[in-house]
């Protein structure tokens, strides 16, 4: 059985500042609604490198909805 990417996500996201070094920088987390699943992440970068992740569509499944 293929397992069908959802075409609706909900997430809470927090995120706050740390300083460390002298350099101050973000810590995110995402917590899923439903399953209250939480990710963090220790920069942008990785949060929105997930967000991207999760929200491909691949080819094939475009074309099966053009169709």
């Amino acid at each position: 059985m293929k397992k069908e990417k959802a075409t609706y996500r909900s997430y809470l996201l927090r995120l706050w500042q740390v300083k460390k070094n002298g350099e101050v920088g973000w810590r995110a987390s995402l917590e899923e609604a439903g399953t209250n699943q939480v990710r963090a992440f220790i920069g942008l970068d990785d949060l929105f490198r997930y967000l991207v992740m999760e929200t491909a569509v691949s080819h094939s499944a475009q074309e099966e909805e053009e169709s």
